[in-house]
């Protein structure tokens, strides 16, 4: 996806290419959409949206999806690549200070609500929890995908400004302070090595597009190790809360 056309003064120049480079991986978008969308029904919102790696697939498959996102550029970028598809595309601020006065419209909204790769980036994650959960219908689901196992935590994460690495237990226990956990498991074991060797070896601030191609070339053998290791560890970790 070319994103160079978009200039704003707030780019996050690292994260844009970071989701650029995964935009050219569309086996592994597909798998991380099979992954989520079984616990995604209703009018869904997608907290995070970035480019639209993940929302494509929703978009393809005729969910009632709402995109929300922070920074203008990928709102922007977001109304260009959907504009012919009819999904609305709203800016939001999961922590807003005022979140109860600006979002109040919203407030039991939403049937399922999923961030992907959001979390580990704002400092109160309980402050993001705690504000998705009002949007959300009693009965509806909150799906969390978050970097796992902080010993993973390298180059990557500080230039993408991540707070902190999850373990399934501490994943839980922060939704379990507003939720009932319905579903938790690792995810991705075979990616951790070439995070490991990229982040934590060669010191690289961004994820390499040709590795990316090489990585979504060798997907039938992540899927397989994930199977083989019963999803009992993984580069991410997801877990689903029911209100």
């Amino acid at each position: 996806m070319d994103t160079t056309e978009f200039n704003f003064p707030d780019l996050d120049e690292i994260g844009i290419d970071t989701l650029d480079a995964i935009s050219f991986a569309p086996n592994f978008n597909k798998w991380m959409y099979q992954t989520i969308s079984p616990h995604c029904s209703g009018k869904i919102l997608e907290i995070g949206s970035g480019i639209g790696n993940i929302s494509s697939h929703f978009i393809h498959s005729g969910a009632d999806i709402h995109l929300s996102e922070i920074r203008d550029n990928y709102i922007a970028i977001l109304n260009s690549t959907f504009k012919d598809k009819n999904v609305s595309v709203i800016k939001m601020d999961i922590t807003d200070p005022d979140f109860d006065n600006h979002f109040a419209s919203s407030f039991e909204t939403y049937d399922s609500i999923f961030a992907l790769n959001v979390i580990e980036h704002i400092k109160d994650d309980h402050l993001a929890i705690r504000n998705a959960k009002k949007l959300l219908k009693p009965g509806g689901k909150l799906i969390i995908l978050v970097p796992a196992f902080q010993f993973m935590y390298n180059s990557f994460d500080t230039a993408l400004e991540h707070y902190r690495r999850y373990t399934k237990a501490n994943l839980n226990r922060l939704m379990q302070k507003e939720f009932s956990i319905v579903h938790n498991q690792y995810f991705n074991f075979f990616g951790m090595f070439g995070w490991f060797v990229s982040g934590k070896l060669l010191k690289k601030k961004s994820i390499p597009k040709n590795q990316m191609q090489l990585y979504d070339r060798l997907l039938f053998i992540a899927k397989i190790l994930d199977k083989i290791v019963f999803n009992k560890i993984g580069l991410s970790v997801i877990s689903v809360g029911k209100k």
